[in-house]
């Protein structure tokens, strides 16, 4: 099965896709799939909080900030896995580099075809991704590069998803499938 939630910041998707991903796992294996590589003390806070939220819930950590796919070659495909989040995933191919401005386009697109291929490999996958597209500001190239970069992924991985979800200031809206158990 294929889960795919999305939602704005700090939402509460990281909550519900660990008890979804405990469900789904039923005892079994789960794997908490992280893709940020911090860049400052915010991020480092978060993955703190991250860790400790999901304390107790007996998920196998795997670090992944480029190439998602390199986990399935010592992961237990037969596992649940929970990537948290395509939104870093995306940020680490755009910009291999963080000294270097230049955007790796070709590399961001690999990186939706990766994802779908990861949850399509793999016997249960959440996917957490950040609903950042959808306002009508207009930002800088890079960061509509990047937007739309983003809405391309989530766009495959609905489409390949059993389930879709929404979060909303905490609350679940399901736009596909239907929830497990």
């Amino acid at each position: 099965m294929i889960v795919f939630i999305s939602g704005g910041a700090k939402n509460g998707k990281s909550t519900i896709a660990q008890d979804l991903t405990v469900q789904l796992s039923a005892g079994g294996t789960h794997y908490y799939v992280a893709t940020m590589i911090p860049a400052d003390e915010e991020d480092n806070e978060r993955i703190r909080r991250h860790i400790e939220d999901r304390d107790g819930l007996g998920f196998e950590t795997i670090e992944v900030g480029r190439n998602i796919l390199s986990c399935l070659e010592t992961a237990d495909c037969g596992g649940t896995f929970m990537l948290d989040s395509v939104t870093a995933l995306l940020l680490n191919e755009l910009f291999p580099d963080p000294l270097c401005p230049e955007m790796d386009v070709e590399s961001a697109r690999r990186c939706g075809n990766d994802v779908v291929t990861f949850a399509q490999s793999v016997k249960n996958a959440v996917i957490v991704s950040d609903f950042i597209y959808s306002d009508a500001a207009r930002y800088d190239k890079v960061t509509e590069t990047y937007r739309k970069c983003l809405a391309d992924i989530d766009r495959k991985l609905a489409a390949a998803s059993d389930v879709v979800i929404e979060v909303a200031a905490g609350n679940m809206i399901l736009h596909k499938g239907e929830l497990p158990g």
